[in-house]
């Protein structure tokens, strides 16, 4: 309908008011043409794309364009697909399978990113690589061990500390922040120099032990080894049930020679809870002890499950109920070979970590609570 008015004025600026109204009825209209989430790119890897994808599943975007390939000398290509002029950037990648190769591509498509003009880039590392190598040890070596506790040699180890070199390599790289889950020692943290968010899988578990083990009022929570104590007695609080830890002693890596278990398990059911498994030497022989003692049944609950080596037979001669692992690494291949092996998805609470890392909000509510 056409504007009258006798007042030029006043009919330019009826004019006026028309076309704002009109311009914002069209943008309620279209609000799909608006992303949910501006200035974000989200990138994968090939350590882990399954968990990439549900990342951005869960943001509601697509994932972001990137080419990896290997020149005949194997040496790592990277090409970012489309433009990060800006953005605020998050590289998935996990350390698992080929890590070094893994960290070397996280690497590049870091700088990648960086030397882009990107405004901000941002590493999600679900397992972090080199993580058990955070100090020197005592001796790397069974006789160097034995020579020292007779006194016949001095030995004072010359072990790298590769979890540090990771920390400055990532640095160095370009990364403006990590996002991780369960260290194996929160101190890696100090490592950085630039802002480090260590997320837990304690609430995922608590909520896994709650629906899936009919008779988790009657349990107790189990250490494998004196290290997870903390872990496990945080867990116990918060199911108000007892805890115990088993103490070992390893006569060279991946080696356990023996196991003393302080706690009463008879008659309840254990549930062995660590941060990461690897030959599963360690949570086979554990659960051996905890059936010795009187436990009815035995769970074990891990955030990386790594199982490399003989760790799947073990897990299937072993006599586990169920052994439950996060998809920080991937875990299909594993599952499919041994019918005890369970997973937990904790890809909800690393995409509501870029959400509140995107959109400057705190993250320490995922520290105990799992977003739904």
């Amino acid at each position: 309908m056409p504007v009258r008015s006798s007042n030029p004025i006043r009919a330019r600026s009826l004019i006026r008011n028309n076309l704002e109204k009109s311009s914002s009825n069209n943008q309620q209209q279209q609000p799909h043409l608006q992303s949910r989430m501006p200035n974000i790119k989200v990138f994968s890897g090939s350590s882990h794309p399954d968990l990439a994808s549900r990342i951005v599943d869960r943001l509601g975007i697509d994932l972001g364009k990137v080419v990896t390939k290997k020149f005949s000398n194997l040496e790592t290509c990277v090409e970012i697909g489309e433009s990060v002029r800006g953005e605020d950037v998050y590289i998935v990648q996990s350390g698992s399978g080929e890590i070094n190769d893994n960290l070397m591509e996280l690497l590049i498509m870091i700088n990648a990113c960086k030397i882009a003009s990107a405004s901000r880039v941002t590493a999600v590392i679900p397992c972090f690589p080199y993580a058990r190598q955070d100090k020197k040890d005592k001796a790397g070596d069974e006789k160097l061990a034995m020579l020292m506790k007779t006194h016949e040699w001095k030995f004072r180890s010359r072990a790298p500390i590769s979890a540090k070199l990771v920390a400055n390599m990532l640095s160095v790289a370009g990364a403006d922040h990590i996002i991780t889950m369960d260290l194996h020692a929160s101190q890696i943290q100090g490592f950085f120099d630039i802002p480090v968010d260590n997320l837990y899988a304690e609430p995922a578990v608590l909520k896994w032990i709650r629906e899936n083990i009919a008779e988790w009022r009657n349990s107790i929570i189990v250490s494998p080894d004196a290290g997870g104590a903390k872990r496990v007695t945080s867990i116990a609080d918060r199911l108000n049930v007892e805890f115990a830890l088993i103490h070992k002693e390893r006569k060279k890596a991946n080696e356990v020679a023996s196991m003393v278990l302080v706690g009463d398990v008879k008659d309840r059911v254990a549930i062995l809870v660590d941060d990461m498994a690897d030959t599963c030497g360690t949570i086979c022989h554990a659960a051996e002890k905890l059936r010795e003692a009187g436990a009815t049944k035995v769970y074990a609950i891990l955030t990386h499950g790594i199982f490399s080596g003989p760790a799947v037979s073990r897990i299937n001669n072993a006599c586990f109920e169920a052994v439950v692992v996060t998809n920080t690494i991937p875990q299909d291949g594993h599952m499919k070979d041994c019918p005890k092996i369970q997973c937990i998805d904790v890809s909800m609470m690393f995409a509501e970590a870029v959400r509140r890392t995107h959109n400057g909000e705190s993250v320490s509510y995922l520290f105990s609570n799992v977003p739904y």
